[in-house]
């Protein structure tokens, strides 16, 4: 899956026993913050979760609906 702008998915620290949330299953994607270079989120796993990079080409609100409409 591609979504225009995005040039690069770093994966970060995984922590285990954490969770996004009661109704949060494996593979949930939560989007928290846009910084310097793209957009910092965690990711569900069935361990806990994991941080996640997203790098993009420029910082637009279009890339981050893209985003979270996805996941």
């Amino acid at each position: 899956m591609s979504i225009p702008g995005v040039t690069a998915v770093v994966i970060g620290r995984s922590y285990g026993g954490k969770s996004l949330g009661r109704d949060r299953a494996v593979g949930d994607f939560k989007l928290q913050a846009e910084v310097r270079g793209g957009f910092k989120g965690v990711m569900q796993t069935s361990k806990g979760i994991q941080e996640v990079f997203i790098q993009v080409a420029e910082h637009t609100e279009a890339v981050a609906r893209a985003i979270r409409d996805e996941f």
